[in-house]
């Protein structure tokens, strides 16, 4: 593009700024200069989000034609982001009404581009023979692009990015199934993409030239059976090469509840991507690069992706991906409004207490656990737990703790680690012991609303594969009398330690 247009800045409007690309393009689009208005059913849902004071919102949906003429006003660019998920006629009827109403208020409107983010359609297959997931995408692209607004429409296949619902079908499928008896089109070739490399599409579509009215497909540099992208992300994952076994006798329908069975992800959401994986879905054409560039070091390749995607948990930083305070990143990070099942499986035991103490008391005793005054539950479950440690090559419990009385971010702590810590509110331990994928415990100080002090407790767990699973079920009878009694009796020792603190 020339220069004047690559530093022009739009206004834009972003619709499904709640979901897994619209959450992250916004981000993207304010980087690159643009201003950003998101249109959203329930703008309370961005309300947790760092750049909600950054971004205007209006509250809409493309299914109330009566609520886009507000949302339009002084808009030059226009990302439509929202679609339906379903089986039956219902679900197409209401893309195809959301679009044409969209199309409708943004030609009113005076819209100079319309962004859309379809599906990869697979070559020499009519439209009326696609799967209802595949045809409602390319229905809506054509609906958009005849709407009198320039259009442009990117087609894209399996994303890979921690969210996506293709990557979380594929993430859980590989990691909870060593043995896999399969479905057949796990021979089918499709061509992944990273989503780091559309979004970067996405943002640059912003200035595309305004005769350019056409479908672009997008894909990354590898063509991957889904067998391979399985055996390939478990490689990476660091996971034991898996087995799979295809059959032919798994229909669409069986072969969701199956994905329903095996994984979070629920069947009513994997069906349609089931459907769409009997088609190969290979890139036709790459002329997006004349007005989007691959960047210098190439598109991005599938185990890099998968890595990016992974590298959140593997690296620890469980405080952004499970809670709402902050936003990733990077797009291949999770994010606050993923739902439950993104992310990757992280098992939970949480408790909380009031505490008749003040929080330096409270925190006085958090900050001496460990060493000579053990962890405050059950010694003998922890004092076995350090000889099974041991037994397997572990640090055990013999390490104990440098100084008895305080602690700072590295220090040893039996057979945790501190990760983290803020004097007088937080105490994060990483696990050192030998387990079947990585753990925490969290342990936080806040004074209470009516004085006193609340104690709050985190064990975390993300499981390795199989064995991961299998073993937090294995303890998971006993966390009511290990991290249960831990919270109590660090709560009891506050109080042996100091006089009730005065509740007003």
């Amino acid at each position: 593009m020339p220069e004047s247009e690559q530093s022009a800045h739009r206004t834009v409007l972003v619709t499904g700024a709640t979901g897994y690309i619209g959450g992250r393009l916004v981000p993207e689009l304010l980087a690159a200069g643009h201003r950003v208005r998101c249109l959203a059913r329930d703008p309370g849902r961005l309300r947790d989000l760092p750049w909600r004071t950054a971004v205007e919102c209006v509250r809409g949906d493309v299914t109330r034609p009566e609520t886009l003429p507000d949302a339009f006003e002084d808009i030059e660019v226009a990302y439509y982001l929202v679609h339906a998920l379903g089986t039956g006629a219902s679900f197409e009827r209401r893309d195809r009404e959301a679009a044409a109403a969209f199309g409708r208020a943004a030609a009113a409107a005076g819209v100079q581009r319309i962004v859309y983010l379809g599906g990869l359609v697979p070559a020499g297959v009519a439209e009326h023979d696609l799967s209802p997931h595949l045809r409602s995408r390319a229905e809506v692209g054509r609906i958009l692009r005849g709407c009198g607004v320039p259009t442009a429409e990117l087609r894209a296949a399996v994303i890979l990015g921690s969210g996506s619902l293709s990557f979380e079908m594929l993430r859980h499928l590989t990691e909870r199934l060593p043995v896999m008896v399969t479905p057949s089109w796990v021979g089918t070739r499709i061509q992944p993409i990273a989503v780091r490399d559309v979004l970067r599409h996405l943002v640059d579509c912003a200035l595309l030239p305004p005769e350019v009215n056409r479908t672009f497909d997008v894909g990354g540099p590898d063509v991957l059976t889904y067998r391979e992208m399985m055996m390939r992300y478990a490689r990476v994952a660091g996971l034991p090469r898996r087995v799979i076994v295809p059959v032919p006798v798994l229909t669409p329908s069986l072969s969701s509840h199956w994905v329903g069975l095996v994984t979070p992800v629920p069947s009513g959401l994997a069906r349609p991507l089931v459907e769409s994986l009997r088609y190969e879905v290979v890139c036709g054409e790459h002329d997006i690069a004349r007005y989007s560039p691959d960047p210098p070091g190439g598109l991005t390749g599938f185990d890099t992706a998968v890595r990016l995607a992974l590298k959140r948990i593997q690296d620890a930083d469980v405080a952004t991906r499970w809670s709402s305070a902050s936003i990733p990143g990077a797009p291949s990070d999770p994010l606050p409004t993923d739902p439950d099942w993104a992310g990757g499986s992280l098992y939970e035991d949480e408790r909380e207490l009031a505490v008749d103490v003040s929080p330096a008391a409270l925190w006085s005793v958090v900050e001496g656990i460990g060493g000579e005054n053990g962890w405050y539950s059950f010694p003998l479950a922890w004092a076995l737990r350090g000889w099974l440690d041991r037994l397997v090559g572990g640090v055990g419990l013999r390490r104990g703790r440098r100084d008895p009385a305080r602690l700072r971010v590295g220090d040893s702590l039996d057979f945790w680690r501190v990760e983290e810590i803020e004097p007088g509110r937080l105490l994060r331990l990483r696990a050192e012991m030998r387990l079947p994928g990585p753990a925490w415990l969290e342990l936080r100080v806040e004074p209470g609303e009516h004085g006193g002090a609340v104690y709050r407790q985190r064990a975390l767990f993300h499981p390795h594969g199989l064995a991961g699973h299998a073993y937090w079920w294995s303890v998971a009878p006993f966390h009511t009398v290990v991290f249960g009694g831990m919270a109590r009796n660090i709560a009891a020792r506050a109080r042996q330690s100091t006089g009730p603190a005065e509740v007003g």
